[in-house]
Formats: C-alpha cells, sequence, structure tokens
C-alpha cells in the first residue's frame, strides 16, 4: 500500500481484494487507499470508491486540491493519535480514514464512508452549496448528486471504521504494536482529562492519593490490568491537576509510582532482581522524555511490563480463584452480601477463599469490601448533596452508627467533616455531568 520500492511490507491487491469482498458484506460501503504521502493506489480501490457526487467536487483542480488536502490531514491525525479519525470532509460528507502502519511506520490508509449521516434537508443543502460555492459547480448539480448518496447512522459509522480496522490488520500482516500504542495513549489522555475535570468541577483540596495506591498495589499482585490501569489514570490525573507543566516535579512523581509498583511486582511473586533491573532501565528512558504524555505513557508500560511479570510469576491458580470473589464485591457492594455469597459466586468453601484471599491481596475480605464500600461513599459525599444517611444505605449499611465510627476509622474523621473539609466557599459543587 506505498510507492514501489519503498518498503516490503504492505497491502497487496490480493489482501485489498479479500479485505473489500469481506467489508462490503457486512456494510456495502466502498474503500479507497492511498499511499502515506496521499497519492491513491488505484488496484486497491473499490470500483464504485468515487460516487458521482466527488467526482463532480474533483472535475476542477482546486476541488481536487482540497481532496488530497482532506486525505494527508486525516491521515496525519489518524497515525498521531493510532484511531480511526472520522471526520466531515472539505465537501460536506462523512470521511473516515483508517491508519496503517508496521510497527512505527506509517504505511498508508483506508478511506471509507463518502456518505451522510443524516437525510438531505433544505439547511444540509445550503451547507453543501455554500462549502462548494467558490469551485464553479451548478448549485442544481450538487444538489441532484447530493440526494444519491447512501446515508449511514454515526453509530453505524463508528462500527464500519472499527470493523475495517481490525480486518485491515489481521489479512495485512503488519505489525500493529506501533498503532495500538498510539490509540492506548490517545485512550490514556482522554481518562486523564477526564478525571481532572471532574476534579475541577469537585473542587477537592490538594492530597495525594496513598489510599488510591494501595487499591493500585493489591490490582497489580492480581494481575488484574483493566482495575490497575484504571486506578493509575486516577493518580496521574491528581498529580498533573496539581502540578501542570512542573516536568522535574513530574517526573520525580513518576519514579515513586515507578517504585510502587515494582514493590506490588514482588509482592505478587516477581523475582526481585528482575524488577530492580527493569526499574534501572525505566529510570533511564525517562530522562529524555520532556512532556507529560510521554510520561504518563511510559509509567502505563512499566504497569503493563510489571503485570505480565505477575502473571508468569505468581501462582495463576489462586489468582483465578479470587477473581470472581473481587468482581463479586465491586459489583454488589451496595447490597446487603455476606461471606458465604462471596464464597460461592467463587465456587469456594468460606475458609479456603479466606486464606487465598489474605494470602494473594494481603487483606481480608470483609475489610477489602469495607474499603470500596467507604470509597464509594466518599465520592458521593463529594458529588452529591444526598444526606449522610442516603449514602450510608447507599454504599450497603443499614446502620448509620457503624457506617459513620468505620468511615471515621479509615478516613480519620466523619463523614459530615469529610464533606465539609472540602467544601469550596461553604458549597458544594455539582457533579460531573456523564
Amino acid at each position: 500500500m506505498v510507492e514501489k520500492n519503498t518498503t516490503t511490507k504492505g497491502l497487496s491487491p490480493k489482501n485489498f481484494t479479500e479485505i473489500a469482498s469481506v467489508f462490503k458484506k457486512h456494510f456495502r460501503l466502498a474503500l479507497e487507499s492511498c499511499s502515506a504521502g496521499g497519492k491513491i493506489i488505484p488496484k486497491m480501490c473499490s470500483a464504485d470508491c468515487d460516487p458521482q457526487f466527488c467526482k463532480l467536487v474533483k472535475s476542477s483542480p482546486e476541488g481536487t486540491k482540497r481532496c488530497v488536502e482532506e486525505r494527508l490531514r486525516s491521515m496525519k491525525i489518524a497515525f498521531e493519535t493510532g484511531q480511526c479519525y472520522i471526520s466531515i470532509c472539505h465537501a460536506g460528507l462523512v470521511l473516515v480514514c483508517v491508519p496503517m502502519m508496521d510497527e512505527d511506520n506509517p504505511i498508508g490508509a483506508m478511506f471509507l464512508g463518502k456518505c451522510l449521516w443524516e437525510q438531505v434537508t433544505p439547511i444540509l443543502i445550503e451547507d453543501v452549496n455554500r462549502r462548494l460555492q467558490d469551485l464553479d459547480i451548478s448549485a442544481e448539480q450538487v444538489t441532484g448528486e447530493l440526494k444519491k448518496l447512501p446515508i449511514l447512522t454515526g453509530r453505524k459509522i463508528h462500527e464500519a471504521a472499527e470493523f475495517l480496522f481490525d480486518l485491515m490488520y489481521e489479512v495485512s500482516g503488519l505489525d500493529p504494536r506501533g498503532i495500538r500504542w498510539r490509540r492506548d495513549r490517545t485512550n490514556q489522555q482522554s481518562q486523564i482529562g477526564e478525571f481532572i475535570q471532574e476534579q475541577k468541577k469537585l473542587g477537592t483540596a490538594w492530597r495525594y492519593p496513598l489510599e488510591s495506591e494501595r487499591e493500585l498495589i493489591g490490582k497489580v499482585k492480581i494481575g488484574d490490568q483493566t482495575g490497575a490501569k484504571e486506578i493509575l489514570n486516577s493518580i496521574l490525573g491528581t498529580i498533573l491537576f496539581h502540578n501542570p507543566g512542573e516536568m522535574h516535579l513530574l517526573k520525580a512523581r513518576m519514579v515513586e509510582l515507578l517504585s510502587i509498583l515494582g514493590r506490588a511486582a514482588v509482592e505478587g511473586g516477581v523475582d526481585i532482581n528482575l524488577i530492580l533491573e527493569k526499574n534501572l532501565d525505566y529510570i533511564t528512558k525517562i530522562t529524555v522524555i520532556d512532556n507529560q504524555e510521554d510520561l504518563c505513557a511510559w509509567i502505563s508500560n512499566a504497569l503493563n511490563e510489571f503485570i505480565d511479570l505477575v502473571y508468569t510469576s505468581q501462582d495463576a491458580r489462586k489468582v483465578t480463584q479470587i477473581r470472581p470473589a473481587i468482581n463479586y464485591i465491586d459489583a454488589n457492594f451496595d447490597k446487603q452480601i455476606s461471606l458465604n455469597d462471596i464464597a460461592k459466586a467463587s465456587h469456594l468453601s468460606v475458609s479456603r477463599l479466606a486464606h487465598v484471599f489474605k494470602e494473594q491481596m494481603n487483606i481480608t475480605i470483609i475489610d477489602y469490601l469495607t474499603s470500596v464500600r467507604i470509597e464509594r461513599a466518599k465520592q458521593l459525599l463529594l458529588a452529591t448533596n444526598q444526606s449522610c444517611t442516603e449514602i450510608c444505605f447507599q454504599v450497603g449499611y443499614n446502620n448509620q452508627s457503624y457506617f459513620t465510627r468505620t468511615f471515621k476509622e479509615l478516613v480519620g474523621m466523619s463523614p459530615r467533616l469529610f464533606r465539609e473539609k472540602n467544601r469550596r466557599d461553604g458549597k458544594l459543587f455539582e457533579p460531573a455531568e456523564t
């Protein structure tokens, strides 16, 4: 899918025919391939990839120039983010760019779409004609061809983009690690950004998230990658919110987190010498990082690698035994649940589960359930105007005195005082919109 002789890897016409055939069965859309330089590859384009509307737009040199610029802009964004890029092109059509890379090397892209995601209305016709008014094209012709274009919902367009992404890499045999890394990085920055916005709305005072650290250690020890990433990103969001742009301080915080991840991996069964070797390698790499995004990706890579080491080092059977218990608690903490309920969900006896859980998590089942409930109570105290009594019942307690006593033991203050200390100007902020 690149210019001849620039690489030994890429998409062949045979590969393209297979992809286009499978894709069209599912979505009935044509595909257009182009090189990393924006040049169309005719042998790897569907026969109907250019609807008459697009041919009309490209009937002038200026129209053709704009279409090329649109492709290049879409590919640039797709390569940088590692994700399919969906946009409204200069002529008003839906255009989807699916990037193709081999490790970190941009190879080219496939485009699909060239359709509408809403019915043709007078407003849409007016908008499209306004976009094309300086191309010397008849408004009647534009309107006539516009009405012939297919219409797909936004959801269907997203499904088509993701389907083609997976299909293209499966058939091409290219190494998707580079683009997956970009996708992970983009998703991580999105999660961190959402967390920072929540922090701004809540207006909470700065406090290093020690409790989140403890949760992170527990997740790493049992190899829960998804849960660990969510907690890590919340910690990163808190750090970046309170220390924006301070690279030296941010690097120091990241090294602290690296140490925490390493300790968790050792507690999860990984050899200490291997972790020390990995830590040294990561610390060497951090010296050349000069931006926040790469710092976050750096610590996320360390998390992934340490969890992989935990998987290969610890007794996988025991971890498998307690994971259903953790999942059950996380899903049902707001209900009245017993040790017997949790053990039943894990298909173990209460005594066996209690032993394995404490061995792997370094915390009892009841203490873990309590920490989940209190953490949720803290969120509700800060993000809602519900009374302490209402929150007590909402997080699974049926006795307010017991809830208050437990909260104070873990947090160091009563629920009411915790809320007051985290108010700004005496008022609670509204919870973030979802």
